[in-house]
């Protein structure tokens, strides 16, 4: 009997690892794998990847006048290190992810994706290898329009709640979307004070509402289900586009032979009646019905919140490095 993990994968859901772990990811076969800064710095507390920090130090003190600058440069270096390593293990792409902290400015996302993407250029490694990670705003969204449509950059707009982000991603041409299911959920359980099953899961909803949106109305956009509280919600997504999987849950489905039935399938979707919206076009729409949600403004805001506050964390890290 194969394997609950293969059985995803064999719905037609491309398996990505959540981690940046080495270890991990090679373990479980990904096609891809995706990082932020929260996986980079569990990671970069860990012995064996001191070399990785030592590079991108030595990177920073070479490309930066302040302290400032260099710990901004080393950051950069550090995410582009560990973005090659996993691509040494994987098939597919690695996602990189745009400091949090520019999630509100379009301009400076676009600009730090193409240094990114430079960082990795120096390295050998082709853009079309590469996600530049950018945070479901109306300012990340016209980032990544500006960087598919004018650079040939492949964007995966994250911190997705809605689907008024969700649409609006899709008329930017963004390569992939990353729509959270546990931390939606998360509030829905603290706000209703209720539990819910795998089948009437709020997050679940809102990836397979996304799923049936985009194929109905034969957006290309890749959706990929994220951050994930349990295998009952990855199993109720089988033959979504993507999913990315932290190791605890790919653990769980590697040892488990239970069956994983397809659920979703673009056939389907066709036969649905979604009436069709446009956001790209209008910002004062956008803000309008996505400040309607408040689960998403909420949780929008918090992760920007956490991303930030770990990439400083990380910075921080680096800083005692590059004065040492």
């Amino acid at each position: 009997m194969s394997s609950s993990l293969d059985q995803l994968k064999a719905s037609g859901t491309v398996v990505v690892c959540d981690s940046g772990d080495f270890a991990t990811i090679d373990k479980y076969k990904p096609q891809d794998a995706t990082t932020n800064p929260s996986l980079i710095l569990a990671a970069s507390k860990k012995e064996e990847y001191q070399k990785l920090i030592d590079a991108a130090v030595q990177y920073g003190k070479k490309h930066g006048k302040s302290v400032e600058e260099q710990v901004d440069a080393t950051l950069d270096s550090l995410l582009v290190q560990f973005g090659k390593e996993i691509l040494k293990i994987i098939p597919g792409k690695v996602s990189t992810e745009v400091d949090a902290r520019f999630s509100f400015d379009t301009e400076a996302s676009v600009n730090k994706a193409l240094h990114i993407i430079d960082l990795y250029k120096e390295e050998g490694i082709s853009k079309d290898r590469i996600l530049i990670k950018i945070a479901s705003t109306w300012e990340g969204i016209k980032a990544a329009e500006i960087l598919q449509s004018k650079h040939g950059i492949n964007c995966n707009l994250t911190l997705m709640f809605s689907q008024v982000q969700a649409i609006a991603a899709a008329e930017a041409g963004a390569f992939l979307i990353s729509p959270f299911v546990g931390r939606i959920l998360d509030w829905y359980k603290a706000s209703t004070k209720k539990e819910y099953s795998k089948e009437e899961d709020p997050g679940v909803k809102s990836v397979q509402a996304i799923f049936n949106y985009y194929k109905k109305h034969g957006y290309k956009t890749i959706v990929m289900g994220a951050s994930f509280r349990s295998i009952g919600e990855v199993t109720e997504l089988a033959g979504c586009d993507y999913l990315t999987i932290a190791p605890n849950l790919l653990e769980q489905l590697y040892n488990s032979t239970d069956d994983v039935p397809k659920k979703l399938d673009a056939a389907d979707a066709h036969n649905l009646d979604l009436e069709k919206k446009t956001y790209i076009n209008n910002e004062a729409e956008f803000r309008f019905f996505f400040n309607e949600d408040q689960m998403s403004v909420e949780k929008l805001r918090e992760g920007i919140s956490k991303f930030a506050a770990d990439a400083v964390t990380l910075k921080d890290i680096l800083r005692k490095k590059v004065e040492a």
